[in-house]
């Protein structure tokens, strides 16, 4: 048996290739599908089976596609609700495929339907066995409960306890675990882990959902610890449950300058995907930056940021914009004009281009007046955890908002690293307010003589 991890670092996920050198199994694909594809072909296999572990909350699964093209068995939860053909699995049946064995384990929690597959290789001596566990058990910690309804977290809570005990029970200890969250995902919770592989046993020592001898400790340590999720994650479940057709990943026709122009001013969401400090420099007034290929969870916070199936145009260099449509699709954004360019500014008269400051916090200490503004926009945990003397917090997905709340005064907006600061000071600025971008991490406020609290 060989497994093949495919990544998804955009959010924090993975899908798996698991093959017997002939045919293989998917599990939990990715909206583009062909770099599953891809590794089949490079694999020299065929794919005969899909399956998935839930529902997802976090991205449109690529499994009913993929299934489809290539005639494989679409293997979902039997008392899903769905409105497409597939092959219906419930707890304990086994499914052979190829010289692979593979065990369906209900293990709710983090819906209440959700699957794990415990994958067994027959003529390996001793069984050597993969735990495929979706959003059930991870490095370090388990997926989140509360995405179902706020009603049933703390059910799913206990759920989750007892489903994680009962896969670990079910494999063996040297078994090989492969999660589908937990490498960034919004949908893992709990103490965090840098892990990049681990096995039953590793976690039997070292995960609180297995070395947590008290339920309800675990549970209320699990609940104490939720904190807030993507918005657009309310549409994901629904629309996997539909089941979506093929993603487009092809890059448009790029807008001219008057059709720029013209969306710009109706208040459409034109998004550039340029270095904030380019941005911050020289912008489209009314424009918004999105910091395109630095790791920070582009794609989540668009998601969350920008309403709901609302128009919308990237601004970028090809390649970026190419990227970027790619990682919308996988949320459900689909074909999102463009207008394509290495200066995005450089589309319409300086008339209509824009910018604001920015500097890093010995700028502010200097120059911060006393009645100035500092906007920390960074979650309430970590606002909790310290903070600037006097600022105030409102995290970035609530901005657009509540920015009728903010005093109208010279706003000094700030995150951990700079990231989340530059979509909301684009935000602010695309409101019409005076805005300087601290492009700077907050833990070296303190050293250039910012007061913080505790």
């Amino acid at each position: 048996m060989d497994v093949v991890v495919i990544e998804t670092p955009q959010l924090g996920d993975r899908s798996y290739l698991v093959h017997d050198g002939t045919v293989a199994l998917v599990i939990d694909p990715q909206r583009d599908i062909d770099r599953v594809e891809a590794a089949a072909t490079a694999a020299g296999v065929r794919i005969t089976h899909v399956a998935e572990t839930h529902l997802h909350n976090d991205y449109v699964t690529g499994g009913l596609v993929l299934a489809l093209k290539h005639g494989a068995d679409y293997l979902v939860n039997a008392e899903d609700h769905v409105s497409f053909a597939r092959v219906p699995v419930s707890d304990g049946q086994v499914l052979r495929i190829g010289r692979l064995l593979v065990r369906v384990v209900a293990t709710p929690g983090h819906t209440h339907t959700h699957l794990s597959y415990v994958v067994r290789d027959e003529t390996h001596d001793g069984g050597t066995e993969a735990v495929f566990s979706g959003g059930s058990l991870l490095y370090g910690s388990v997926g989140r409960t509360d995405l179902v309804s706020p009603h049933d977290t703390a059910a799913l809570a206990h759920e989750q306890y007892a489903s994680v005990r009962r896969l670990a029970s079910q494999a063996s200890p040297d078994a090989a675990l492969y999660p589908t969250h937990g490498f960034g995902s919004f949908c893992s919770i709990g103490p965090a882990s840098h892990q990049e592989a681990s096995t039953i046993s590793e976690q039997a020592a070292s995960n609180h959902a297995l070395t947590d001898a008290n339920e309800g400790h675990f549970v209320a340590e699990l609940l104490a610890n939720i904190t807030a999720y993507p918005s657009y994650y309310a549409h994901m479940s629904p629309l996997n449950a539909a089941g979506v057709g093929p993603a487009s990943l092809d890059v448009p026709e790029s807008v001219d300058a008057e059709e720029l122009g013209r969306r710009l001013k109706a208040g459409e969401w034109v998004v550039d995907l340029r270095h904030r400090v380019a941005f911050a420099d020289n912008h489209l007034q009314g424009s918004v930056s999105f910091e395109y290929g630095r790791g920070d969870n582009f794609t989540s916070y668009i998601g969350w940021v920008i309403p709901w199936n609302q128009p919308l145009t990237l601004l970028g260099p090809a390649d970026e914009v190419e990227q970027a449509i790619r990682d919308l699709a996988r949320i459900g954004i689909e074909s999102p004009d463009a207008a394509v360019g290495p200066e995005p500014g450089a589309l319409a008269p300086d008339s209509q281009r824009t910018s604001y400051p920015h500097g890093n916090w010995s700028l502010m200490a200097k120059e911060r007046a006393p009645h100035d503004v500092v906007l920390d926009v960074r979650r309430p945990e970590e606002f909790e955890a310290s903070h600037v003397g006097g600022a105030l917090n409102v995290p970035v997905y609530e901005l657009p908002g509540r920015i009728p709340e903010l005093p109208v005064a010279r706003t000094w907006v700030h995150c951990a690293t700079g990231y989340r600061a530059s979509i909301a000071a684009s935000l602010l600025d695309r409101a019409g307010r005076n805005v300087v971008l601290i492009d700077a991490r907050f833990k070296d406020a303190a050293g250039a003589g910012i007061e913080t609290v505790p």
